[in-house]
């Protein structure tokens, strides 16, 4: 069993998984008070996928804008080299008509001094390269500035297409998120409290029937340096807010953790736990701490492993950091960033 690389969180979890909450007395209406949870759960996670669009959506949108900004770069430069080889073009004019508009190789043939018009044949071929030269880099640079417009243009249809996308994600995030507290408000304080210990129940049944097909048996990865540093990182958010779409250091979401965890280990990831997803994945028996375990078929939550049968997360709006079993939600996938 891989030894637990978290601070607080005790040997042994993927062996027993901690107490369950005392059973409480049977209320009336318990039953349509657990429907709640699972329509508040329900919302959450169509939350937590929209918020994995607007991620990516912002992701790129900042990324269209960062390629328009090198793009404007790119034409300024090229309008001052043509205006600096036209300026040259300009001064060959100015000599030709300085020397009465005869061409230069006008001027040679009616030379009578071989030397000088041996002399001037090399310097005539050489100028006459150096012209070609000019007027083809003139025309390259011409071509380049046409296909400098073209991208950018084709990057600001992007980048809008990009800007709808995310305020569409926001909205619906904030829809979401609005009905859920919505039906959360509408609970008094002890069936707020009810439904708290709703959800652990649920988790702590998730992750007993994970643990008994024994998941966690052959588990014993340890972690490497960077993984050890990410997992610090991670653990020392507890407590922090979830908040969708944050990425620190106050709040965080799901993806925001995960991918600032492994940024101050060293290692840039993705942003969202459905790119996240693309990164190599491992067999859950080869699980080590710092390992990232997406969940749900649409890969809308990530966590990551800790060792011991415990992950580390931002669960949803109105809750905080904290460990959870790493089985307490259908695992979709465990990938590695350090692979």
């Amino acid at each position: 069993m891989a030894t637990m690389t978290a601070p607080g969180l005790a040997a042994g979890v993927a062996h027993a998984a901690p107490a369950a909450p005392a059973a409480p007395t049977p209320q009336p209406g318990a039953k349509s008070l657990e429907q709640v949870r699972k329509e508040i759960e329900g919302l959450y996670r169509q939350a937590g996928s929209a918020t994995d669009a607007f991620n990516l959506a912002e992701s790129e949108t900042k990324a269209q804008s960062e390629k328009i900004v090198e793009i404007a770069g790119l034409v300024v430069a090229g309008q001052n080299r043509i205006t600096a080889l036209k300026s040259r073009a300009g001064a060959a004019a100015r000599a030709q008509y300085r020397s009465g508009g005869l061409p230069a190789g006008a001027e040679l043939a009616l030379s009578e001094d071989p030397d000088r018009f041996l002399d001037g044949a090399g310097r005539l071929r050489q100028g006459e390269k150096a012209a070609s030269d000019l007027l083809s880099e003139l025309d390259r640079t011409q071509a380049d500035l046409r296909r400098y417009a073209t991208d950018a243009a084709a990057h600001w249809q992007t980048l809008e297409a990009n800007r709808v996308k995310q305020e569409t994600a926001k909205k619906q995030v904030e829809e979401k998120i609005k009905a859920a507290e919505e039906l959360e408000n509408k609970l008094e304080a002890e069936e707020k409290a009810r439904l708290i210990q709703l959800e652990q129940e649920a988790q702590y049944k998730a992750q007993t029937a994970w643990l008994s097909t024994g998941a966690m048996k052959d588990v014993k990865g340890t972690a490497t340096d960077a993984g050890k540093r990410a997992v610090q990182f991670a653990t020392a958010q507890i407590g922090k807010p979830y908040v969708w779409g944050a990425v620190g250091p106050d709040s965080f979401d799901c993806s925001g953790l995960t991918s600032k965890a492994w940024l101050a280990a060293g290692k840039g990831i993705p942003r969202t736990s459905q790119e996240q997803l693309r990164l190599p994945k491992v067999a859950v028996k080869d699980m080590r701490p710092g390992d990232l375990i997406i969940y749900f078929d649409d890969a809308s939550h990530v966590g990551m492993y800790v060792g011991d049968g415990a992950m580390v997360h931002a669960p949803r709006p109105g809750r905080h950091v904290t460990m959870a079993g790493a089985g307490s939600m259908p695992i979709k996938a465990v990938v590695r960033p350090d692979a």
